[in-house]
């Protein structure tokens, strides 16, 4: 027997990131020849079951497969390609590497690098553009956003979407100025560890762009390229093949005079060339030594095993099922199975106010808390994940005073009428304050958030104009006790900071008033 094959290096266990929220047990050496022959068994018995055949040229194959070795000429084709389309979207904050800058320059990179990739979750470059241009011309430097305020944010970030990232801007700048000498870290390590919603991902890309710092990144442009580059199939967010493909992203910038562009050039490649559908390999520059992209010519063959001793043996991948098997790039990287979101139902009041003297119309705002969902933003008052006997129709119609009497909210008025009210005894004032004369009915809206699908059950609350009383009176004390709740105008509700849901909910009331009014 000849000698024994050099056994395939394995990329090393890495901390959980914000690409490996979910991870499981990590890729362990010595565990690789008792798991090899059970793991295939089981995975045959799992398609035998289904009804579906394995491409079993896929099912062998070595672990070395996945693993991206002599990269200078790919990493020469991709800076050539990136050169030339670096600055064809326009981008603001994408700017080339400047060795002049002394600390502050490099810091002041940095905290533009940190907004646009903020922004840039979840998130079409389109779409941020024009709200990076008018951050900025808000907030130029760090310094300038730490001072703000989360109402001042939150104006600039509306109609962006998961608010809780302007929120964490807002903490990590008042951090850094607080704590760090008004500068983010001058490292990833730092970074991910002292800045509020900074993860490995971002700390890489601050890192490698402002400076350029060798350090690698994987978002999800950077995780499909790469599955298909190395013809990974296997579940995505498992730690296993996170392994591979941060170790397969390290290899790119290993030793590189241009971490940022590299680490740029992939995801620019990822997000325009190697896209979730129809992607254009003919523009690739990697195509040459991509593992998907070699599957599909029509000299590839997919059957038959490839040898390779059991030790070598890749587990991270599952079979693909020949009925997924599309001959196409886009069988790779394999489908998540996406949960499910949780179904809730919110009981929303929008409460008005009428003067009887006048034709002013005020409605009723609460701010949400600081953290969690919509954090900080406003809305109309709300009685959250009713279910059972809470969600009955009588139940709904008695929640207005609840709200009401939680929040001891004044009708608006002068400042004349204030003092008036002020220096009335507590006994007197009964006639003053407002009165919830009327529930109606205004509809549901469906609203989805990534893992929550809200039913907002809307109601329409008008309050002290009307004769009419369809429901029984409810009274307010005078004196307000949360500086959370505020009185705003009709004209001044579409302005306010509030998320696209209640936005949805003000519509639809509106559409009720031209059939009740």
């Amino acid at each position: 027997m000849g000698p024994k094959r050099k056994r395939a290096q394995r990329p090393a266990s890495e901390l959980e990131d914000d690409y490996a929220h979910n991870s499981d047990s990590s890729y362990d050496e010595t565990s690789r020849t008792k798991v090899t022959q059970k793991t295939r068994k089981a995975r045959k018995e799992i398609h035998e079951k289904d009804g579906s055949t394995v491409v079993s040229g896929i099912l062998g194959h070595p672990v070395s497969m996945h693993v991206i070795s002599a990269v200078e000429p790919m990493r020469i084709a991709l800076l050539e390609w990136y050169d030339r389309v670096h600055d064809a979207r326009k981008m603001p904050w994408r700017k080339k590497f400047d060795p002049s800058l002394d600390a502050e320059g490099r810091a002041q990179r940095a905290y533009e690098v940190w907004i646009s990739e903020i922004m840039l979750q979840q998130t079409q470059v389109v779409t941020v553009i024009p709200y990076y241009n008018k951050w900025m011309a808000k907030f130029p430097t760090i310094r300038d956003l730490a001072a703000s305020d989360i109402e001042t944010v939150n104006s600039l970030w509306k109609g962006l979407g998961y608010y809780s990232r302007a929120a964490r801007l807002l903490s990590g700048a008042q951090k850094a100025v607080k704590e760090l000498h008004g500068r983010l870290p001058d490292n990833a390590k730092d970074m991910e560890a002292k800045i509020p919603g900074v993860g490995r991902y971002s700390a890489g890309a601050i890192s490698s762009i402002a400076y350029n710092h060798c350090v690698p990144v994987l978002d999800g442009n950077v995780h499909r390229l790469l599955s298909r580059f190395t013809a990974l199939y296997a579940q995505p967010k498992s730690k296993r093949t996170l392994d591979v493909l941060w170790a397969g992203a390290e290899s790119f910038i290993e030793q590189s005079k241009r971490p940022g562009d590299i680490n740029q050039a992939l995801i620019e490649l990822g997000s325009t060339v190697c896209a979730v559908r129809d992607p254009v390999c003919s523009d690739c520059p990697l195509r040459l030594w991509c593992k998907a992209y070699q599957r599909t010519q029509p000299t590839a063959s997919h059957t038959g095993a490839v040898e390779a001793d059991i030790e070598e043996l890749c587990l991270v991948c599952d079979p693909i099922p020949s009925d997924e098997d599309n001959g196409s790039v886009t069988i790779y990287p394999m489908k998540a199975e996406r949960k499910k979101p949780r179904e809730e139902l919110d009981s929303v009041n929008v409460i008005e106010w009428r003067n009887r003297n006048s034709r002013d119309r005020w409605f009723l705002l609460v701010r949400r808390p600081q953290g969690g969902l919509l954090a900080g933003l406003h809305e109309f008052p709300t009685l959250p994940n009713l279910s059972g006997t809470k969600a009955s129709t009588s139940n709904l119609a008695k929640i207005p005073y609840t709200l009401l009497q939680e929040l001891l909210m004044h009708p608006p008025s002068s400042n004349s009428d204030k003092e008036r009210l002020k220096k009335l005894p507590k006994s007197n004032t009964s006639n003053t304050v407002p009165k919830v004369i009327q529930v109606t009915s205004a509809g549901d809206v469906v609203h989805v958030f990534s893992h929550i699908k809200k039913t907002y059950r809307v109601q329409w609350n008008p309050k002290g104009k009307q004769k009419r009383s369809e429901v029984s009176e409810v009274e307010l004390d005078t004196i307000p006790q949360t500086l959370n709740a505020q009185w705003v105008p009709l004209t001044q509700v579409e302005d306010a900071n509030i998320g696209t849901g209640v936005l949805k909910v003000w519509k639809l009331v509106e559409k009720l008033w031209i059939t009740t009014l």
